[in-house]
């Protein structure tokens, strides 16, 4: 057995005990509560970031998102959105731009299903006008679906 991969075993004697805490190292009750308090200050003090109204998580956005969550793909009970076929939601004054894709350009709804969109999003309260793009570059695939699409269709 080489030196280097055996184990080597030292006895001592004693060790040195490890230092006591002592009374008069400890925090004091009002400098505790002070630092306490700096940090409350400190937290109290700070305001949440402002959400855009027309951004992720914004009330505008959350209702466009609900528009396009009530609309089903007629061959897959499953809507849109979740199905992933919804690649991006853009808004800026009103004007709404839904970017999106279908499961193949062969689908029977391939032309009826963006006017279905704009009509929607155009309908929810805050769009002034909604255009739909429809792209086929990335390709869908059901990679895209949400957890809760996999689910309903028993693919998880």
């Amino acid at each position: 057995m080489s030196e280097e991969n055996s184990i080597r075993i030292e006895e001592v004697e004693s060790v040195a005990p490890p230092p006591k805490a002592r009374v008069e190292d400890a925090e004091t009750a009002p400098e505790k509560l002070e630092r306490k308090r700096d940090y409350l200050e400190g937290f109290l003090a700070a305001k949440p970031a402002a959400v855009d109204p027309h951004g992720v998580g914004g009330d505008l956005y959350e209702a466009v998102v609900a528009a396009l969550k009530d609309i089903y793909d007629p061959e897959i009970p499953v809507n849109i959105y979740d199905l992933g076929l919804i690649y991006n939601v853009e808004i800026d004054e009103g004007h709404v731009v839904v970017t999106m894709t279908l499961t193949t350009p062969h689908c029977p709804v391939a032309e009826s299903m963006p006017g279905e969109v704009e009509l929607r999003v155009g309908a929810v309260p805050g769009v002034g006008d909604a255009e739909v793009n429809l792209v086929w570059d990335p390709p869908w695939s059901p990679a895209n679906m949400s957890d809760e699409a996999r689910l309903e269709l028993g693919m998880l």
